[in-house]
């Protein structure tokens, strides 16, 4: 049944990679009011964290976000679908790193690196770093349960030069790779809500005391990896710059949740500065302390 689900969709898929961006973008724009207008997709959902995470802002201004953060939100699925046949010069023109020396430099201590990055902007294309590393790149995701398009993933992340790892593949990749010296660049998207029994660390996350992932501050601690943070802008339609801000180079000095907390914080700037590029559609504040 996985197998004949593929087949069916596969050709929809690659159709849709080939499209020239203009044509792109113009079924992205049916998309959305299709997911907007027709479906409602998670619409209260989104409504609500908006709601939660900015209540300066007037209810005009959050209806507002709310509407482009679905357009870009269609906008990027649709360009996670062109990236199987993106060339890299096309990425490299639309996907722009403005400080680059900051990770050769990193790159240089003789350690490996964890980047933390958000799910904002396009954190899908942030895969083109990893052929301007001398590291060896492992992006951390969770399986599709169809074994079909999990493998098509990563297949496109190979294309780029990035190894998938899933959420239990990890500890034991880091560690086999640790013992063995072998330095790698592991890339964490931590800003989403954590399983409440997994929960270490409570912290404030736009103003709300929520659970916070420490996983990337226990890999970091525990192996001494420098850490990054990659500050993702969008410049236009189809077009991003990312900054690498260095966060910490001796975590095992940090204080024990320093580095999470630390992380929220600069994602809160990000969300701050244009919250419309937010991926408001997961449950972020599901768990909160009244």
């Amino acid at each position: 049944m996985q197998f004949i689900v593929f087949i069916l969709l596969y050709p929809f898929l690659w159709f849709i990679s080939v499209l020239p961006f203009r044509l792109l973008y113009a079924v992205s724009d049916v998309i959305y009011l299709l997911i907007y207008y027709v479906i409602g997709y998670r619409r209260k959902i989104v409504r609500q964290n908006i709601q939660l995470a900015l209540p300066h802002l007037s209810k005009k201004d959050q209806i507002t976000i709310e509407k482009k953060s679905y357009r870009h939100m269609c906008d990027m699925f649709l360009e996670m679908i062109k990236t199987m046949t993106i060339s890299e010069k096309e990425i490299d023109k639309r996907f722009v790193f403005t400080n680059l020396e900051v990770l050769t430099n990193m790159e240089q201590k003789g350690k490996s690196i964890a980047v933390m990055m958000a799910h904002y902007a396009s954190y899908e294309w942030a895969i083109s770093l990893n052929k301007f590393s001398k590291l060896t790149s492992y992006a951390i995701y969770k399986k599709i349960a169809n074994r079909h398009f999990d493998k098509l993933v990563k297949d496109i992340r190979l294309k780029f030069k990035a190894i998938l790892i899933t959420t239990r593949e990890t500890i034991p990749t880091i560690e086999k790779n640790y013992r063995e010296n072998h330095l790698g660049l592991y890339g964490f998207a931590s800003d989403q809500s954590p399983q409440l029994s997994k929960t270490h660390h409570w912290g404030t996350f736009m103003g709300i005391e929520t659970p916070v992932h420490t996983g990337a501050e226990m890999l970091a601690k525990r192996f001494d990896m420098n850490v990054i943070f990659l500050k993702v802008k969008k410049v236009k339609r189809g077009y991003y710059q990312a900054t690498f801000e260095l966060m910490f180079d001796q975590p095992t000095a940090v204080p024990n949740y320093e580095i999470s907390d630390e992380f929220l914080r600069r994602v809160e700037k990000q969300i701050y500065e244009a919250p419309e590029y937010y991926l408001w559609t997961h449950k972020r504040w599901k768990h909160k302390k009244k």
